[in-house]
């Protein structure tokens, strides 16, 4: 009986030894950079904190943003349909061939804008404009200012009762009044904002909406 306890107790002890020395080999592995100090603590604690860095990797590589993009693309969005709506009014009421064909540009670039800007406020889980909150929004851009350009629903009204040469010039005033204040909004963001695709729409805008007011004053100065 005392040999039988005596081998239990030697089988036991050498189990033992053994699974230290895997413990011991599962610590010098996962301690690679730790040199000497990779005990059974650091094992513990590293594991926990992989998922948490791959946690932080993915977050950041959704892109970082702030309050002046969210500002910008709750204030850009309301702003880009009005600009789409009186666009689409150029065609049937138009006098001027040149003033029909920047209504349609405006419209092509403006569209597809309001679709991502859209896109990434349900990414970082902010609500998009509803449409027709035009009005309502103009005074709800937080950093950015105000909705400069913005037309009132009388100035709509007049636009639409317009044609010809009166709706021209209409337009045209209106139209170049409404880019200053995109221009404005988008040197804003480029200022403040922290999202990288956001930054560039708005130096995009800022590029395209100056050139189209040139375009449209030469044309006033046409008349």
């Amino acid at each position: 009986m005392i040999r039988k306890r005596s081998l239990i107790r030697r089988t036991a002890a050498a189990t033992a030894a053994g699974a230290a020395a895997l413990v011991l080999a599962a610590c010098g592995g996962n301690g690679d950079g730790d040199g000497s100090s990779g005990h059974g603590g650091h094992a513990a604690t590293s594991s926990p904190s992989a998922p948490a860095s791959a946690s932080a990797s993915a977050s950041a590589s959704q892109g970082q943003h702030n309050a002046a993009d969210v500002a910008f693309a709750k204030g850009m969005i309301p702003h880009h349909r009005q600009a789409v709506e009186m666009a689409g009014l150029a065609p049937d009421r138009a006098g001027s061939a040149e003033v029909k064909k920047l209504a349609a540009d405006i419209e092509k670039a403006q569209g597809p804008e309001i679709r991502t800007l859209s896109g990434w406020l349900t990414s970082w889980g902010e609500e998009v404009p509803a449409e027709g909150a035009m009005d309502h929004s103009m005074h709800d851009m937080g950093g950015t200012g105000g909705m400069d350009g913005m037309m009132t629903a009388e100035e709509m009204t007049g636009l639409e009762d317009a044609s010809g040469k009166a709706f021209d010039t209409a337009f045209l005033e209106l139209m170049v009044k409404h880019h200053e204040g995109a221009v404005d909004m988008a040197r804003t963001e480029r200022a403040d904002g922290a999202h990288g695709p956001a930054r560039k729409m708005a130096g995009e805008i800022i590029d395209s909406q100056s050139a189209e007011i040139e375009q449209m004053n030469e044309l006033l100065g046409k008349g």
